[in-house]
């Protein structure tokens, strides 16, 4: 049985993890059904990469001027980019 941290943080069982086709990266929507905490995979990577350009324009007039993520040259960024489109790419392809 998974326990909650003390940040509130859940691992989920490699079983169900591998089952979902949740990776490293992979995205989840998580909301509360007939009094349970539902778990979803989010896997549509153009759906991911909106809500990641909507937070950067969010957030960029306290930050000054942003770029396109294709344009981004940061490599964290980057790394996290294509591990979020791998991972939806991986999940589409079951």
């Amino acid at each position: 049985m998974a326990k909650v941290d003390s940040k509130g943080r859940i691992v989920l069982p490699q079983d169900v993890r591998e089952r979902l086709g949740i990776t490293p990266g992979t995205e989840v929507a998580i909301h509360e059904e007939d009094g349970k905490a539902v778990v979803e995979p989010e896997d549509d990577p153009e759906r991911i990469l909106e809500r990641m350009e909507k937070l950067v324009e969010e957030t960029a007039p306290e930050r000054g001027e942003t770029m396109p993520l294709d344009e981004v040259a940061d490599p964290i960024a980057r790394k996290h980019r294509a591990a979020v489109r791998s991972g939806a790419e991986k999940n589409s392809d079951e």
